[in-house]
């Protein structure tokens, strides 16, 4: 991913941010030293939107599709409380 920025870094240099993330591919910005959002070209954006794809159809792509889940729910009511 492309260059880390600041916070402060990014609200000063926004013109900059938005240049960076057009040429040179999505920016991550920090805060309080942890990635907190990511600006990205309005192009990338698109790409990421334009598949259409559904949940169901997500998961069904993904590797562990063939995995047989164990759905059962445990009969247990719990315990009783006093109130």
């Amino acid at each position: 991913m492309g260059h880390a920025w600041q916070l402060q870094e990014a609200k000063n240099k926004f013109s900059q941010l938005v240049s960076c993330a057009q040429q040179e591919g999505p920016q991550v910005v920090t805060k309080h030293g942890r990635e907190a959002v990511v600006v990205l070209s309005y192009e990338d954006y698109r790409k990421i939107v334009a598949k259409g794809e559904s949940l169901l159809q997500f998961m069904k792509r993904s590797p562990l599709a063939d995995v047989e889940l164990d759905l059962a729910r445990s009969r247990d009511t719990g315990r009783d409380v006093e109130l």
